[in-house]
């Protein structure tokens, strides 16, 4: 039988579509792209912005209308955090959540079975385990995200996910490493280990942190590099960064995750920091990183946010020179505290925002790309098109250069030699 996956939302979803893809093709199931014909469609939803479960819905609509006979299948954030939308949704056979993704293959032997619907959404509990899901390889990519937690206790009032991903729970060390040997026997040399709270990593467990993760990690011989994902400011320390900076395979390129720029928005927001504590981080690790760089998420609109606030926001970007920057809109989210506070600000004014605010973080890119003209650095490549590969440097850059042979897979020392809006053009040292 043919099967298809469409994956919207986090790192975190696309390490479990591929866990299920690997699942599927074990079992002699045929998986097919979101074009072709099959006989059972899965969508991985994501439910953090309502553009989020409307992207789900449509995805829904539209596979059954590929494929009338075909069996449709909701599982992710969306169908956890509101288990109403089987309501919405009866083009839906099955649905199931967040915590029993592995079963998904005896679910659709019992509908084809008996052909009655089944919604399968287990509530989370304090103290569930961590899912066993492993993978193998990474389907169209050239790196292989290793989701090691799951869950948040973080509880920031604009947020669904502590109710779509339930409790902190982390993935044992000795499990890290057995999955991380078996992608590199497969020939992956960069990994990026992923979670919803990466930060919280081994709380969980007795006398165990993030960096322990990372240390496994780079301890895998054949793995050339390793990143980490979304991280909390707050949860990072200093103790921390020069542990990191001590593994030679570790690429120094931080996601810290922002939010807002305006201390006032950050503390209705029940973020756990304010912009002095994120700039000392940022400070710190550019004191102890040779050329690290920094990326981030930035929501614009949050009720109640002022004009005064949002200037706040835009000159701190400025200030820390983010080499990218994720800018969206705030989007209420039922059963939030934020969907209830005053001052819910319009759409357009939102968008309007939105604007400003990807214009500052271009600005701020353009900035940092400059620091890197005349650098030699390494680059892993990953794509080769014609004349020209394309690749990474350690702190995230996307780099191309002419080349007659293919260099995928192959790290290179490249000197930069100009920048352009969303990469740098360079040649081949021999540094």
């Amino acid at each position: 039988m043919k099967i298809s996956f469409f994956t919207l939302g986090c790192k975190v979803n696309q390490y479990e579509t591929q866990a299920l893809k690997n699942i599927f093709f074990e079992q002699g199931w045929s998986i097919v792209d979101n074009s072709s014909i099959a006989d059972v469609y899965v969508v991985n939803s994501c439910t953090v912005t309502s553009l989020g479960d409307r992207k789900a819905r449509q995805a829904i609509h539209r596979f059954k209308r590929l494929n009338p006979e075909s069996i449709i299948v909701l599982t992710g954030c969306l169908a956890q955090a509101f288990p109403n939308i089987s309501e919405i949704l009866p083009e839906a056979d099955i649905i199931t959540g967040t915590s029993n993704r592995s079963k998904l293959p005896s679910l659709i032997t019992d509908f084809l079975n008996n052909g009655n619907r089944i919604i399968d959404i287990k509530p989370h509990k304090n103290g569930d385990k961590f899912e066993d899901l492993t993978i193998k390889s990474f389907s169209d990519r050239t790196r292989a995200f290793i989701k090691i937690q799951d869950g948040c206790n973080r509880y920031c009032t604009y947020c669904i996910i502590p109710k779509a991903r339930g409790f902190i729970r982390s993935k044992p060390i000795e499990k890290i490493r057995n999955e991380i040997e078996l992608i590199a026997k497969n020939g992956y040399r960069e990994i990026v280990l992923v979670g919803i709270n990466l930060s919280s990593y081994g709380m969980d467990f007795k006398n165990v942190r993030l960096i322990d993760a990372v240390k496994t990690a780079c301890s895998v011989n054949d793995i050339r590099r390793v990143r980490l994902s979304s991280l909390e400011p707050d949860l990072i320390s200093q103790d921390d960064i020069i542990a990191l900076s001590k593994e030679e395979k570790f690429c120094p390129q931080f996601h810290l995750s922002l939010q807002s720029g305006s201390n006032s928005v950050l503390k209705r927001m029940n973020r756990h920091y304010d912009t002095n504590t994120y700039k000392l981080i940022v400070d710190f690790i550019f004191n102890t990183f040779e050329n690290p760089s920094i990326t981030t998420d930035i929501m614009v609109g949050f009720p109640g946010e002022t004009e005064k606030e949002f200037e706040e926001s835009i000159k701190f970007v400025k200030e820390i020179s983010f080499l990218k920057a994720h800018i969206f809109p705030y989007s209420i989210r039922p059963g939030t505290i934020a969907a209830k506070m005053n001052c819910q600000l319009l759409k357009s004014e939102k968008q309007k925002r939105v604007d400003i605010m990807e214009y500052a973080a271009k600005e701020a890119r353009k900035q940092y790309l400059k620091t890197q003209l005349n650098t030699t650095q390494q680059v892993l490549f990953e794509r080769q098109k014609s004349n020209i590969a394309t690749g990474y440097t350690k702190n995230y850059i996307k780099v191309k250069i002419k080349s007659s042979s293919n260099l995928c897979g192959q790290i290179k020392y490249v000197k930069i030699k100009s920048c352009e809006d969303d990469c740098c053009t360079g040649e081949i040292s021999n540094s």
